[in-house]
């Protein structure tokens, strides 16, 4: 097991890989600790442990080194081939399409039973990707939100819980609003980094001698530091305030839609005179208070900024961020708390809520067909340009020798509907590769060309014939092949015929150099990628590796799903129960369609356990015993 730091100017991020047989972590600059394999296997050691020097790392220093403390998880999972997961997403694509009411169960319906604690953001975050790539986030909230809303009897607790609902809407508004929060926050943040002044509101911790140091050249006294402290603070907010209630039309189409129907639910919920603000709480108990709030209380967390905030910088922000959570709540709480020393600030509060219930009706007003399309395929607009440069160009030339000599320097565009080049950025002549033919797009082996930072656009011709055509492209360094990875595979995301699998090599010399094979036309040796980022939050999308997540929670509920649903004498009692209530005409159907989901759900379930054990089987070299055995 290997552990590195990285060289970046931001704060070392640790970077872990395991080599088998050494079972070794290691520092790439001067230190290392080492575990055995069979220890890792049997029980992964859990505590502090010292990281040794190397020996010339100690005489560098002089032998005087410092400590670095290490949190790692080692984590292994096997993902299968897509078709494996393939009836499990047609269960749960098939529950965001059904009453949800109805639906208790249906793989969402076992997972938000089942899900708690640390487990459930992960899930959300994994949920909401699949979804999205799917192209059905939106109904997929829809459900979740819905249920929620179902369950709820008092609208002071609607979404205050960390239910799996509040969760995947949070990493929803993650995923896709990062930009967003960026035009509207950053040149706030970076104005309070810049500005470094002291802001205090509460006498008790307030410290005269520092504000002396920081604003006043004189000793202030608490008044003039409260009076100095409010003014600023008024300023810092006022500027917040109007980028907020100024962004609806920055605002991903989305989430607005995303917002617009979680307002239509809770108002047909709650309709009453007394709970007309529901409808606003419910939308700015997100978008001010699980997504503004906490960007302008922690900047680097949401890559505001690249480092941690100084104390009295962070107290600032802590104050700022006070006051947003308070006008998120439409001030229904001012005055209530312990914190009277925030009532300065009150009179400001009160007059913002108007203008923020303004913004959440322009927020909310917006038509379905904004959003044409899935929303994967409009994370890269058709008409405009998400990325250009040079890079090096070779096309693949049967019968020629695979060399570095055949590379061209050539000008790349890409939209959401061509990845077009030409020979310079100003030349009106360009070659244009249709996006939707694109198949694959996948790095390629160094020996392959004896070059760096290659990788290979397949694309499937449109003549009907369905023959491949590779495009390799060389680029300066690993983050600029990263990022056009990345940005031709969202633009490519929701191409239907996508390749399983490719040549990571080059066909040379009658073979090709990844796995030698003679015949040009032999399938691919290694899997290809469907992982993309989206814009600045950089988190993949990857369908197998999600549905593998969601696969490995559903069975810690097997069990308590066959209990349920398909022991006779659990299903009188549930029968009973709806009797119980006067459904006496829908129970008997009502039951009939949970046992056939759940009998349903266990059996994808079982047939997924069957692949997993003909995986392990097979990577043993081993015989597959019983039907799957060939």
């Amino acid at each position: 097991m290997r552990c590195w730091s990285s060289g970046k100017r931001r704060a070392p991020q640790p970077r872990c890989a395991w080599s088998s047989g050494t079972g070794t972590w290691w520092a790439r600059t001067t230190s290392w600790v080492e575990f055995s394999p069979q220890v890792l296997q049997h029980k992964p050691p859990n505590g502090w442990f010292r990281l040794q020097p190397f020996p010339t790392a100690e005489v560098d220093s002089g032998g005087s080194l410092g400590a670095l403390r290490l949190k790692v998880r080692l984590a292994e999972d096997r993902v299968l081939p897509s078709k494996c997961y393939r009836p499990l997403m047609e269960l749960l694509l098939e529950a965001v399409r059904g009453p949800p009411e109805e639906d208790i169960a249906s793989p969402l319906a076992v997972l938000e039973e089942l899900t708690s604690g640390d487990c459930r953001q992960d899930l959300a975050t994994k949920l909401v990707k699949l979804f999205l790539g799917q192209g059905l986030a939106g109904p997929f909230l829809d459900y979740l939100t819905r249920r929620e809303v179902a369950r709820t009897t008092d609208p002071n607790t609607l979404f205050r819980s960390n239910s799996l609902a509040s969760k995947a809407v949070e990493q929803f508004m993650k995923l896709v609003g990062m930009r967003y929060l960026h035009e509207v926050l950053k040149p706030i943040i970076n104005r309070v980094f810049e500005e470094k002044k002291y802001i205090e509101l509460d006498p008790g911790k307030m410290d005269l001698g520092r504000a002396r140091r920081i604003s006043f050249k004189g000793t202030p006294s608490e008044e003039q530091v409260r009076e100095t402290s409010l003014g600023l603070l008024t300023s810092y907010l006022g500027l917040i305030v109007d980028a907020m209630v100024g962004s609806a039309g920055r605002c991903p189409a989305a989430m607005r839609l995303a917002f617009r129907k979680l307002q239509q639910c809770v108002e047909e919920h709650f309709p009453a005179a007394e709970h007309q603000d529901v409808k606003y709480l419910a939308v700015s108990g997100f978008l001010f208070l699980r997504f503004f709030a906490p960007a302008i209380l922690t900047p680097k967390l949401f890559d505001l900024r690249d480092q941690h905030a100084d104390p009295q910088t962070s107290r600032s922000l802590l104050l700022l961020a006070k006051a947003v959570q308070s006008i998120g709540n439409l001030g229904q709480q001012l005055g209530q708390g312990k914190e009277q020393w925030m009532a300065p600030l009150h009179p400001f509060l009160l007059q913002s809520v108007a203008r923020v219930k303004d913004f959440l009706d322009q927020l909310v007003d917006v038509r379905a067909d904004e959003e044409a399309g899935s929303p994967a395929r409009a994370l890269v607009p058709s008409s405009v340009t998400v990325r250009e440069g040079f890079l090096l160009k070779r096309k693949e030339e049967r019968g020629s020798l695979a060399t570095c000599f055949a590379f061209k320097k050539r000008y790349f565009r890409l939209s959401g509907e061509t990845l077009s080049y030409s020979k310079g950025p100003e030349c009106q002549v360009h070659t244009a590769i249709p996006v939707p033919h694109i198949c694959a797009v996948e790095r390629v082996d160094e020996g392959a060309f004896q070059l760096p930072h290659v990788m290979q656009v397949v694309t499937r011709d449109g003549s009907g014939m369905g023959t491949l055509h590779t495009t390799y492209l060389q680029c300066k360094n690993v983050n600029e092949l990263n990022q056009w990875l990345s940005a031709l595979r969202k633009a490519s995301n929701p191409n239907q015929d996508k390749l399983a699998a490719c040549h990571p090599g080059a066909f040379r010399g009658g073979r090709w150099t990844c796995c030698l094979q003679t015949e040009r036309s032999a399938a691919g040796c290694s899997r290809t990628h469907a992982a993309v980022t989206l814009g600045d939050w950089s988190d993949p999308l990857d369908p197998d590796a999600e549905a593998q997540t969601v696969y490995r929670q559903l069975l810690l509920g097997r069990d308590q799903l066959r209990l349920k649903f398909l022991e006779e004498s659990n299903l009188d009692a549930a029968a009973e129960a709806h009797t119980g209530q006067g459904k006496e005409g829908s129970c008997p159907e009502a039951l009939a369609r949970q046992k056939a989901a759940a009998a349903h759900l266990l059996e994808v379930l079982e047939d997924l356990d069957r692949a997993h054990e003909e995986f392990l089987w097979r990577g043993q070299g081993k015989v597959v015993p019983g039907p799957w055995g060939s």
